[in-house]
């Protein structure tokens, strides 16, 4: 098994893969929740074991970071854990997992909980974080960090995400240099803030090249497979369809091939096919998906030294909102327009 970081120590999710579950069952068992099996407390005890992980010490202040998903279950979720549990080694702390429950903000029982376990801050995902919920960790000094937050970002919450915009925009001009006039998109939930961003660079492009966005065109997903399916089948069913799609998630792209196929069309033949994120899995399609890159994985790093910076009472060096830059990989899953 790969191991976690350069030490060799395997993480959450390196045990997870190896138990064959999800990561928030490590979780439970670590934090020692009832809600697991027997049998799957012994086999994660059992590699836990045998990896020798070392479980955060638990006097006094607890060295834990506190990571919340709205959906746990993904490589994307998988890229930012591994960031969090990279910065959280270095300093000696374990890392917990927790669910939020909607992407709006935790649910209300969460907030009892991490009082409790008093972490030494929280790296939100995806979500935003109430008046109320603001002041009861502040008042407790516990610092938070959202990764892509619901919505707009108020000024005082940091925030890390990456340049969707300037993703947005490479991945439409590259398509729109290959010749396509027809351009679909399926970003996001249309409540968060990245999905806006690239949607936003989407129409930039076209406006830089003279083209007008077709509301048609404009789909709003949920950064899942079956999303991407669904939205795709509705755009390619157009009397005038797409010739390429731009999808907001890697996972969205997945499920925008299948919609081709299912619709008789090959990719990148008769539709060219975006995705976003570049996931270890954009390179194993067939065909190999071109993608923007964000680094999932540096972007949770930073956005983790930033809750232990504030932790420390050291002054943020980096603006309220951090963005890390993105990059257009191209594959093959993108070509001239056929001819139709």
């Amino acid at each position: 098994m790969e191991k976690g970081d350069e030490l060799g120590r395997a993480t959450l999710a390196d045990i997870a893969r190896e138990a064959e579950i999800s990561v928030s069952t490590v979780s439970k068992v670590l934090n020692g929740r009832t809600d697991v099996s027997a049998a799957t407390r012994d086999r994660v005890e059992r590699i836990l074991r045998a990896h020798d992980y070392q479980r955060g010490a638990r006097g006094g202040e607890a060295p834990l970071i506190e990571i919340v998903f709205h959906e746990l279950d993904s490589l994307w979720a998988m890229e930012l854990l591994r960031g969090v549990e990279t910065v959280a080694d270095e300093h000696g702390a374990a890392v917990v997992v927790a669910h939020s429950g909607s992407r709006r903000a935790p649910g209300p029982g969460w907030i009892d909980a991490v009082l409790r376990r008093r972490p030494l801050g929280v790296v939100l995902v995806l979500s935003g974080l109430p008046p109320e919920l603001k002041r009861q960790l502040r008042a407790r000094s516990i610092p938070f960090v959202i990764i892509d937050p619901a919505g707009n970002p108020d000024p005082d919450v940091p925030s890390v995400g990456s340049a969707n915009w300037a993703g947005g925009l490479a991945a439409t001009r590259h398509l729109i240099e290959l010749g396509h006039r027809r351009i679909g998109i399926v970003t996001g939930p249309e409540d968060t803030l990245c999905a806006h961003a690239r949607l936003d660079g989407y129409r930039s492009a076209l406006a830089m090249a003279g083209l007008g966005a077709d509301p048609d065109l404009i789909a709003y997903g949920d950064f899942h497979a079956e999303g991407g399916l669904a939205r795709a089948k509705r755009l390619l069913a157009l009397p005038d369809r797409p010739t390429a799609i731009f999808a907001g998630s890697d996972l969205q792209a997945l499920g925008v091939m299948e919609a081709a196929r299912l619709h008789g069309l090959r990719v990148p033949e008769d539709l060219s096919v975006v995705g976003y994120d570049d996931l270890d899995l954009a390179q194993w399609t067939s065909p190999a998906l071109t993608t923007v890159r964000q680094p999932l994985r540096e972007m949770a790093e930073q956005a983790t030294r930033l809750v232990l910076a504030l932790r420390g009472g050291e002054p943020p060096t980096a603006p309220t909102r951090l963005e890390l830059s993105t990059t257009l990989v191209v594959r093959s899953s993108t070509a001239a327009p056929g001819r139709r």
